[in-house]
């Protein structure tokens, strides 16, 4: 099948096991933890949270359910009016799509300093920057309002996540119940001075209202060791309480963890998971993952989009950077991010009027709904909601007034059928299809904790086996709005009988050792296999080699003695470790004469996006088509915001990185090569 996809045959030759799902449980459950001793990740939390369907909540732009309180202002275009009567009057709705856990924004006390602006009175709407982390903020509710959600909640088998800011706060922070209080400035706080504070608050809230864990923010502000020590605090907690869940039996609260670190898989590891064997955080949203999910069904924030299944594989083969306890969270959207149904009219592909705009949410879903591990659907998602006459990027100057500001745009009011809205007949439509998609999840392990073998991805399709235990199934969807057939081997599928779809009924029977299956554009089918055997894995088909040849890919290259044809000092600038987009020396490019520079670096092996810029920015290239393969060379191009060119590196290893430009400085080509 010449269309597999290359490029995973050369992440599998370079990185063993790659073509694997991420590490599902991790090590075995740890006895206790001192610096510089392994806490291990808790298996038994590791094994419930793969089941996770969390549904999150942006409190002060969610549902009005009490006309007396509500902050009246905030970023972004609701009533600004959320609070928790809102989150409680909702409960039967989440509860009705098969969601099993609830995340909610920060609900802590922000108090106003005296003379603040409207700017401060809008960021303690979100409840970021709070004041006092031991009280509930009054403007979204009370105490006892809070308990009532919490209970309600878990007497319908759902757990409740609170939202752990422990890295900044407001700057009139008051102390702990015991007289703590964080250390060093406000944003960020000095570790490990302030790690007793904020253990405090963590533990406070697990046995004051039996919460099961934390979305953790800005979690790359607080130092992994810390996180560690924060993670054990949560684990030894909610082993001492109890609550009734839905069948009326005495469970501790889950205790899961889950950090926002939002950049690629070895920054979220540095930063986050930790070292193999030294386990920080257990389980981080996987941010990488869900902009290639954008990038392929629409476009990403900088409406770049286009791509295919192989692009979505590739992005699930990097998994395997992670450490074994890594546990990824899937997620569409949050309160940060552009929604999915403005991304379609951002990359002028689809309005709500147009079907192709709901088949392309229903891709996105079923990629949700397959994917190993956690996974989170953020309100509105699942009626493909969208912000009126919102698409293109407003001005900077004035998009927070407008609010329409990239970073909360998705901050609407939510639309919650029986208590806010009446809903048409294509978010109707949509609606059911996600509940459907959260029933098939949890009825089966292959889907939210399956191993995951890659069986076919390129430009129209995506294709994955999941098992688990004796649960095996088929994932296929079409990233093309065009229809087709796929033959799929009994080998490549590990079938030796029947396959069924588990939405449509449609039975598939092999014919000369094929199955035809029949996809339409976007759709997407799971398919369980009658007869599960191993299946017969193709051999990794050699990728492009990563050494270039020319003079673009010499490393050994002296300085030349003249200066070239660009005036300004120019770098590689991108999402390296290193670096953190930052113009850094050890990635500044030197003049090698004819018109070409380059610089020498030590890479990683992963997924990278930069630019080739001056400090200033100005000049700013990148690479034409924004996909740069190791060893090739492509056109550079005149970059700008969000142009970033995109570079996956299979091995670890020094790289040469070159731009060529003409005698008078116009761009030309660029590649990026190992050396020897």
């Amino acid at each position: 099948m010449k269309s597999r996809n290359l490029i995973l045959g050369a992440l599998a030759v370079a990185l063993p096991g790659l073509l694997l799902g991420c590490g599902g449980s991790g090590p075995v459950d740890g006895a206790g933890a001192l610096p510089g001793i392994p806490y291990a990740c808790q298996s038994g939390t590791a094994s419930e949270a793969s089941q996770l369907r969390i549904y999150q909540v942006m409190v002060e732009s969610f549902v009005d359910g009490d006309s007396a309180v509500g902050h009246g202002t905030g970023y972004g275009t609701s009533h600004h009016q959320g609070d928790l009567k809102g989150i409680l009057d909702s409960l039967d709705y989440i509860q009705s799509l098969g969601m099993n856990a609830i995340w909610l924004t920060p609900v802590f006390d922000s108090k106003p300093l005296e003379g603040q602006d409207h700017w401060a009175d809008r960021l303690d709407a979100t409840g970021y920057y709070a004041t006092d982390y031991f009280a509930i903020d009054p403007r979204f509710g009370s105490m006892a309002q809070a308990k009532e959600l919490v209970d309600q909640a878990h007497a319908r088998g759902m757990y409740v996540f609170f939202d752990g800011v422990f890295g900044h706060h407001k700057d009139n922070v008051m102390p702990s119940p015991t007289g703590k209080k964080p250390v060093g400035g406000s944003n960020p706080v000095r570790y490990p001075e302030s790690l007793p504070f904020y253990q405090e608050v963590a533990e406070y809230w697990i046995k004051t209202l039996k919460i099961d864990g934390w979305r953790l923010d800005q979690a790359y502000q607080v130092p992994p060791e810390a996180w560690q020590q924060i993670r054990q605090t949560v684990d030894e907690t909610s082993r001492s309480v109890t609550y009734r869940n839905a069948e009326g039996e005495a469970v501790h609260p889950l205790g899961y963890l889950v950090a926002e670190i939002w950049n690629n898989e070895n920054y979220i590891n540095q930063t986050g998971y930790g070292p193999e064997g030294m386990p920080a955080l257990c389980s981080a949203f996987d941010f990488p993952v869900r902009y290639r999910l954008v990038e392929t069904f629409a476009v990403n924030e900088n409406s770049q989009g286009g791509k295919g299944g192989n692009w979505l594989a590739q992005g699930m083969a990097l998994h395997s950077l992670y450490p074994s306890h890594a546990q990824p969270n899937l997620m569409l959207g949050n309160h940060d991010l552009v929604r999915f149904g403005d991304l379609l009219q951002r990359g002028k592909i689809a309005e709500p009027e147009d079907e192709a705009y709901w088949q392309r949410h229903k891709a996105v879903m079923s990629f949700l709904a397959a994917y190993s591990g956690p996974i989170m659907l953020y309100y509105g998602d699942e009626i493909g909601d969208e912000v009126p006459d919102f698409a293109d990027k407003a001005p900077d100057s004035t998009c927070a007034v407008m609010g329409l500001c990239d970073d909360h745009v998705a901050r609407s009011s939510a639309k919650i059928e029986g208590v806010t809205a009446v809903l048409n007949a294509r978010q109707s439509d949509l609606k059911a299809y996600v509940t459907r998609l959260m029933a098939l999840r949890a009825s089966h392990p292959a889907l939210y904790e399956g191993d995951r073998i890659s069986v076919l991805a390129n430009e129209q399709v995506y294709v994955d086996r999941k098992e688990k235990g004796t649960d095996t199934l088929i994932y296929m969807v079409s990233t093309t709005e065009e229809t087709a057939h796929w033959p799929l081997t009994t080998g490549e599928l590990g079938s030796a009988g029947e396959l069924t779809d588990l939405m449509t009924g449609e039975r598939f029977t092999p014919s000369a050792g094929k199955y035809e299956i029949p996809l339409n554009g976007f759709e997407a089918r799971f398919l369980a296999l009658e007869l599960p055997v191993s299946p017969v894995l193709a051999k990794a088909e050699a990728g492009t080699a990563l050494k270039g040849s020319g003079r673009m890919a010499r490393c050994d290259l002296p300085d030349a003695a003249e200066t070239g044809p660009v005036n300004e000092t120019l770098f590689v600038v991108g999402d390296f470790t290193d670096s953190g987009w930052k113009h850094v020396a050890r990635r500044q490019l030197s003049y090698k004469g004819l018109n070409l520079y380059q610089v020498i670096t030590s890479e990683q092996a992963g997924s990278f996006r930069m630019q080739y810029a001056s400090k200033d920015w100005s000049p700013q290239y990148t690479a034409e088509g924004l996909e740069l393969t190791p060893g090739q060379a492509a056109v550079l191009t005149t970059g700008s915001y969000g142009k970033d060119t995109s570079a996956l590196l299979p091995a670890a290893g020094r790289y040469v990185w070159s731009l060529q430009f003409d005698a008078q400085g116009q761009p030309e080509q660029v590649m990026v090569s190992q050396c020897d």
